[in-house]
């Protein structure tokens, strides 16, 4: 295997209707999750949850759009220059803006090895 993989997020497979885009598995990553998440203009309906089964710690960028993120009640604001960081027993909610959000979203647990999710797997693999 080759020590990089370059691929363009138009050509990664997705799931949920293309709003799930498995980003992980296309670039061959097994130490830590990695996805990008595509929501249109207003949607609200992005689960609200926390890792405390896990304490997985999450990291969200805006790649594209805007949004913001409610972290146990309080709004943070997601943009292009602006990294979130959430701890694993933390609420968390995400809403995209008017025009949409395209986010890339980095995930691992403190102290452990990383368990790859089977819906992060490749469907053709």
């Amino acid at each position: 295997m080759s020590n990089y993989t370059a691929k363009q997020i138009n050509e990664m497979e997705a799931a949920f209707g293309g709003g799930f885009v498995k980003a992980r598995a296309e670039l061959g990553v097994t130490s830590f999750g990695m996805q990008v998440i595509r929501m249109p203009a207003d949607y609200g309906d992005y689960p609200e949850h926390d890792h405390d089964h896990d304490k997985q710690e999450e990291v969200y960028l805006a790649l594209k759009g805007s949004g913001w993120i409610d972290i146990d009640g309080e709004r943070v604001d997601l943009d292009q220059d602006t990294f979130v960081r959430v701890g694993g027993g933390v609420k968390r909610k995400v809403h995209s803006g008017p025009d949409g959000l395209q986010m890339l979203v980095i995930g691992g647990c403190p102290g452990k090895a990383y368990e790859i999710p089977e819906m992060t797997e490749l469907t053709a693999a």
